[in-house]
C-alpha cells in the first residue's frame, strides 16, 4: 500500500471514530416535527426513508387525518376560513458532507464537503392544496431547483390526488431522495444515445387513484426531456407528451407493482420513441429486514437521431436493481446496513453497468446520519470508500 493510501484509510478511519464517539441521544426537529412537536422518527426509519405514516401524511397534502391535531398556532386567524396564513414559513436545510478514496481516480483521497446543501420547504396553502420544493447547490454548482410543486388533493371530491410541478418519474416506484446509500439506483438515471429521456426529474402532472382493494393507479404525464432550462420560451422540445401508468397493490407485507411508459423526443427534426416496461417488488420481511427490487426493459428506436430509421433496429436497454435493508434494533433504531446490487444491460455500447455497495448507517441524532460505504464497479473494476455525515434540520 502507497503512502497516500495509508493516510487516506486512516484520515476517513479517524472521521468515522470521531463520529461515532461524539454521538448523543439528542432528537433534533425539522420542519414538519417542528411544527408538530414530534421526533423524526414518527416519520422516519431512519430519516431520509419514510414510515408508512409519513407516506400517508404526504398523500394527505401535510395535513393531519384528524383535523383536531393540527396545531392551531402554526397559522394566524385572520379572520377569514379560505387563508391559511403560516406564522413561520416551514423551512428545514440537508446537508451531505463525504470523503472518499477512490481508486484510479484523478484524486484517489477527496474531501468532497460539502456535497451537497439543499433548502427545503413544504406545506399546506389551504385544506386540499399544498407545495413542496427545494433548491440544491451541489458539487460546488449554483443553487437550482429540483423537486418542484404542487400537489391538489381529493380533487372534485374523488380519491383522485393531482401533482404538478417537476418531479422524478420513479418516485411512485422507489424515491432516490430517500435512499440510505451514497451509490444510487442506475437504471432510474440510464440515458441512451443523445436522448435526454430517464426516469429521474422531469416536467409535468401526476394522477394519483387511490383505487379499492388497496391498488393505487399512478397516471403521468410528461415533456419527457428533464429539467433543463427553457429555450425559446419553450420546455418541451416537441408537441407530443409522454406517459407513464404504475398500478401496484399491497398483498400484506408485499408491495407489487408494475410500470408502464411511452413517448419521444425530438433533435433537429428526428424523433426517437422511447418505451420502459417492468416490475417492482418491496417485501417486509419482519421487523428486522426489507427487500426492494426492480427490473425493467427500454426501448428506443432512434437515440442517435438519426434523419430516418429505416433499416435500425430498436437499441434494448434491460436492468435494475435489488436492495437489502437490515434493522438490528428494529426500524427505530439507530444502526441500519443497506447492501444494493444493480446491473444494466444494453445494445448502446456505453451504457452497461454493475456495481454494488455495502452501506452502514448509524443515527448521531435523529436528524444526523453518519454512514461508511464501501463500493465497487464491475465494468470500470474500480472501487470507492466513503465515509460520510448527512444532516438536516
Amino acid at each position: 500500500m502507497t503512502r497516500n493510501r495509508a493516510l487516506t484509510l486512516l484520515v476517513l478511519a479517524t472521521i468515522a471514530v470521531v463520529a461515532l464517539l461524539s454521538a448523543t441521544r439528542a432528537d433534533a426537529i425539522p420542519a414538519f416535527a417542528r411544527k408538530y412537536q414530534f421526533s423524526c422518527s414518527t416519520c422516519h426509519a431512519p430519516f431520509p426513508r419514510l414510515k408508512p405514516f409519513a407516506e400517508e401524511f404526504a398523500g394527505r397534502g401535510f395535513h393531519m387525518e384528524d383535523p383536531s391535531k393540527e396545531p392551531a398556532r402554526a397559522t394566524y386567524d385572520v379572520g377569514d376560513p379560505s387563508l391559511k396564513l403560516f406564522r413561520e414559513l416551514p423551512l428545514a436545510i440537508r446537508t451531505d458532507f463525504y470523503s472518499s478514496y477512490k481508486q484510479d481516480a484523478l484524486a484517489e483521497a477527496d474531501f468532497e464537503w460539502p456535497w451537497s446543501l439543499k433548502l427545503l420547504s413544504g406545506g399546506p396553502i389551504s385544506d386540499s392544496v399544498s407545495y413542496y420544493f427545494y433548491g440544491i447547490l451541489e458539487q460546488g454548482e449554483s443553487i437550482k431547483l429540483e423537486d418542484t410543486f404542487l400537489q391538489f388533493s381529493a380533487v372534485l371530491g374523488l380519491p383522485v390526488d393531482m401533482t404538478i410541478g417537476q418531479f422524478q418519474v420513479s418516485d411512485p416506484l422507489f424515491k432516490r431522495e430517500l435512499r440510505l446509500e451514497r451509490a444510487d439506483y442506475s437504471i432510474f438515471k440510464v440515458r441512451v444515445g443523445d436522448s435526454p429521456t430517464d426516469l429521474t426529474y422531469d416536467r409535468g402532472l401526476i394522477l394519483t387513484w387511490h383505487a379499492p382493494a388497496k391498488v393505487d393507479v399512478i397516471a403521468e404525464i410528461l415533456n419527457g426531456n428533464g429539467i433543463e432550462p427553457a429555450q425559446d420560451d419553450n420546455f418541451d422540445d416537441n408537441t407530443a407528451k409522454n406517459t407513464a401508468l404504475r398500478v401496484s397493490r399491497w398483498f400484506g407485507p408485499v408491495r407489487l407493482g408494475a410500470l408502464a411508459y411511452e413517448g419521444k423526443t425530438t433533435l433537429a427534426g428526428a424523433e426517437n420513441h422511447i418505451s420502459y416496461l417492468g416490475p417492482d417488488l418491496v417485501a417486509n420481511l419482519g421487523p428486522n429486514w426489507q427487500l426492494n427490487a426492480c427490473f425493467l426493459e427500454r426501448r428506443d428506436d432512434n437515440p442517435y437521431f438519426a434523419p430516418s430509421t429505416a433499416g435500425l433496429d430498436d437499441i434494448v436497454t434491460r436492468g435494475g436493481f435489488a436492495e437489502l435493508l437490515f434493522f438490528p434494533q428494529g426500524q427505530d433504531g439507530r444502526w441500519v446496513l443497506a447492501a444494493l446490487y444493480n446491473k444494466v444491460t444494453s445494445d448502446d455500447e456505453l451504457v452497461p453497468q454493475e456495481n454494488a455497495s455495502l452501506t452502514l448507517n448509524y443515527l448521531l441524532a435523529r436528524n444526523m446520519r453518519f454512514l461508511a460505504e464501501a463500493a465497487h464497479d464491475f465494468e470500470e473494476d474500480t472501487n470507492r470508500l466513503t465515509v460520510g455525515i448527512v444532516t438536516a434540520f
